[in-house]
Order: C-alpha cells, then sequence, then structure tokens
C-alpha cells in the first residue's frame, strides 16, 4: 500500500483563540516546507513550533508569560522522535526560540538541560541575548494582579470567582504550551514550547520538558499535550494518549479520550498524528490546524 503523504498539526495551546488559527496554519507551512526540502519530520515539527514562538499572540518565546515579579520569564521546550531521542530545556531565560535550544540538547548525551546551564549551553552554541517580554505580556499581568488585590491568599478558583474584567481569565493569564506533530513520510516526531504561567513560583517546571508528559512519539504516531501542566506531568498523558493510539484508537478518539480522563476542572487540549489521519481538541477553546502535503501542494 502506498504510505500516507507527509502530514503536520501545529497548536497554539490550550484557552488560545480560535480566531487566531492562522498562526498554527503559517506554522504548518513552514514545517511542511522544511519536510519537502528533506529536512525530515523532526526539523519539521521544530521549524513549525519555532514560528509559534515568534508569533507574539501565544505563550512561548517571544509571546511568554510574565511571572508575578513583573520581571522574570522562564521558559520551557522539548522535542523527540519515534526513535526515542529526546532533548528539553526547563526555566531557560534571555533566549528568542528555546525550541531551537532543545532541539541542540539531543547532540549532547543528556535529555534536559535547566536554568543557567541551559542559558550557558545556548550562548555556547551562538544564540544571543533576548528579552521576550511584551508590552502584551505586562498587560495580561497587570490584569492578574489587579483582580488578585485584597484576595489574600488567594486560589485559582478564587481568582475566576472574583474576577471582574471584559477579558476572560483564561486569556488573560495567556495561552499554554504551543506545539507540533509531524508525520515526514517514514517517521514521527514532536516539539513543545512553553512560556509558563504567571501565577507560580519562579524555577517552576512544567509537563513540556517532562518526557512522556507533555510530548510522546513513537513508531505509530505522535502526541502534544497543552493544559494545566501539573495536572498533565501527573497524568503522563501523552505517553497514555500515545499507547491508547498503539492499541487502535484513532487520533479523533485518542483526543477525546484524552479530553475525558482528566477532572472536569482542569484546562487541557491535544493534538494528535498517525499514518491513518490527525485530530486535535481542547476544553476551553485552541487555534489548531492540520494538513498534509497534499493539501499543501
Amino acid at each position: 500500500m502506498p504510505k500516507p503523504a507527509p502530514a503536520i498539526v501545529c497548536h497554539a495551546g490550550s484557552a488560545s483563540n480560535p480566531a487566531h488559527v492562522d498562526g498554527p496554519t503559517l506554522a504548518c507551512t513552514r514545517g511542511l516546507e522544511s519536510i519537502r526540502d528533506g529536512l525530515g519530520a523532526l526539523a519539521g515539527a521544530v521549524t513549525a513550533t519555532r514560528s509559534l514562538e515568534d508569533d507574539p499572540r501565544f505563550n512561548a518565546g517571544t509571546g511568554s508569560n510574565l511571572r508575578l515579579d513583573g520581571e522574570t520569564i522562564q521558559m520551557d521546550a522539548s522535542c523527540m522522535t519515534a526513535g526515542g531521542e529526546f532533548g528539553a530545556v526547563a526555566a531557560i531565560e534571555r533566549v528568542k526560540n528555546p525550541v531551537e535550544v532543545a532541539h541542540l540538547v539531543l547532540s549532547t548525551p543528556h535529555i534536559l538541560l535547566v536554568g543557567d546551564g541551559a542559558r550557558t549551553f545556548a550562548r555556547r552554541r551562538g544564540f544571543g541575548d533576548f528579552d521576550p517580554t511584551t508590552q502584551g505580556a505586562r498587560d495580561r499581568l497587570e490584569e492578574v494582579t489587579a483582580a488578585s488585590v485584597g484576595l489574600g491568599e488567594w486560589t485559582r478558583e478564587d481568582l475566576e470567582r472574583a474576577w471582574n474584567f471584559e477579558t476572560p481569565l483564561r486569556e488573560a493569564l495567556g495561552s499554554d504550551t504551543v506545539g507540533s506533530v509531524t508525520w515526514d513520510g517514514e517517521g514521527f516526531a514532536g516539539a513543545l514550547s512553553s512560556g509558563g504561567t504567571t501565577t507560580v513560583l519562579r524555577g517552576r517546571v512544567g509537563d513540556v520538558p517532562l518526557p512522556g508528559c507533555g510530548l510522546y512519539v513513537g513508531e505509530h504516531g505522535a502526541v502534544a499535550a497543552t493544559g494545566d501542566g501539573e495536572y498533565i506531568a501527573r497524568a503522563l498523558l501523552a505517553y497514555r494518549a500515545y499507547c491508547e493510539l498503539e492499541g487502535g484508537r484513532t487520533p479523533g478518539q485518542v483526543v477525546e479520550w484524552a479530553l475525558d480522563l482528566l477532572a472536569v476542572k482542569v484546562d487541557v487540549g491535544l493534538i494528535v498524528i498517525s499514518r491513518g489521519g490527525f485530530a486535535g481538541g481542547s476544553r476551553h477553546g485552541m487555534a489548531w490546524h492540520g494538513q498534509t502535503m497534499e493539501a499543501q501542494s
């Protein structure tokens, strides 16, 4: 039987505005261009994710969230191949494209570099100093801190009940992890990047750089998750979703399974690709797009 055409799926994060689908669509186009040029599934996923990092509407790279101190931005990123190769960075600061640094970690014996070590590694590999802070990040921080004044030791639930801005809380906090999954006609790959969450401690690491949590790739396909990182990590969501794919579920069925797995209060989204197709979905809306090389031609 003929092999399915190369394909890619990209998302701009759980709770991202579906009207911003032009961002994932452009990312898909750029990723497929890399695959068409013979660079393979991994290069396609990294290229597409870099495109999403460069879009300030999304919470990764240039669009990353400020923390509550009003100064700190720490980012996570990862990439993985069907051969089990995994490279990641966590809590990295002052680089433009964390996913490219994660890609370079694959050239080392390690799977994860963090903090100052990750940043120094990036500098040694030619990544210049870059401040990802945008006015959008400052505006989101102002809305969050203004709403939390007077709440004392508030919880996320407190903040949601007290929220009185026109912009929904989830949108004000910024969308979550962006990501891409690819099939190049021979194998699968995936890449993720996240600017983190405003209301966390410095040094917090989410699901993105933890193998099998936000991302998992194998010979049957690739899964990328987005949403509340701690819940996704504790559930090993990407790996378990991949096991469902391996067991015979379609990508659409895997998405439905994953969205039903976690508690209703958890923000979660997923994109999945296999030889048989692709799917995506989220509990709170998500800008995502998938296409094949045939459709692009």
